[in-house]
């Protein structure tokens, strides 16, 4: 018994770290081992809140979807109607729109997951000024979308059901509609995120706040060819992308400007 408790220790000591260099190899794997782990449980958590929203909203389903075809439904000819080309489309569809909205829903809780994953390895003056980008990241995104859907789809559809030909009655199968106004509300999302990618851009040394305003000419040309390539070849919805898009980049550069300011008065 004693010889079999002499050899047990003997064994755990030779895997024992014996150098500085095994043990601080030991502490780099305990750590990367315990970030996986958080992030799987931040993952989860933020899994699961998609999921609860998506299961409480489920029951409305149908509603969620007559809403979000409600820009389009409203615009199309009298006696036209919304049309299922594929067998599980009338159920699966709003289901995925359901999906999509609490997706939609739930993100400033899927971010908060991401912020507090890495929020221990930001020193403090950097989290001071990460917490408010977030916020104004959701809020911009969240107002991205509402633009899509309040201003830029009521005139788009009333443009699209205006333009067709003699003879083509518009019937929209409702699985195509649903792909072609998520690409739109992702698209305007993002890129109402002008803002946030204009300081961090700033902030991170990239770029200056003067190269910025020389490229102002660049920027209004690409903002139009952005709306070109994103949205459907209309100039109505074009323009009502890449307006709002430069206007925000203007934004963006004030921004930097108040936050180098700010910057340059802490540092003195």
């Amino acid at each position: 018994m004693i010889q079999k408790t002499a050899r047990s220790i003997d064994s755990f000591i030779a895997f024992m770290p014996n150098s500085p260099a095994d043990q601080e190899e030991l502490l780099k794997e305990e750590s990367l081992l315990s970030h996986l782990i958080e992030m799987r449980s931040r993952l989860l958590k933020g899994g699961a809140v998609v999921l609860v929203i998506f299961l409480a909203l489920a029951p409305f389903s149908d509603f969620i979807f007559t809403s979000i075809a409600s820009p389009l439904m409203e615009q199309l000819p009298e006696g036209s109607t919304m049309i299922a080309t594929q067998v599980a489309s009338p159920f699966l569809t709003p289901f995925k729109t359901t999906m999509f909205v609490a997706l939609f829903l739930s993100m400033p809780v899927v971010l908060y997951q991401v912020w507090a994953f890495a929020a221990p390895g930001l020193y403090k003056k950097e989290k001071r000024f990460a917490v408010p980008l977030l916020l104004s990241s959701i809020a911009l995104f969240y107002l991205g979308a509402l633009f899509a859907y309040w201003v830029v789809f009521p005139l788009m559809f009333a443009f699209f059901t205006s333009a067709a030909p003699a003879g083509v009655s518009v019937m929209t199968d409702i699985a195509s509609y649903l792909e072609f106004v998520l690409v739109l509300f992702f698209a305007f999302g993002l890129a109402f995120e002008v803002p946030i990618a204009t300081v961090m851009l700033v902030w991170s040394g990239l770029t200056t706040i003067e190269t910025l305003a020389k490229n102002r000419a660049y920027v209004f040309l690409g903002t139009f060819v952005i709306g070109m390539l994103i949205t459907p070849p209309d100039v109505i919805s074009q323009t009502l992308l890449a307006v709002p898009v430069y206007l925000l980049y203007e934004c963006g550069i004030l921004l930097s400007k108040i936050l180098t300011n700010k910057q340059k008065e802490e540092a003195d």
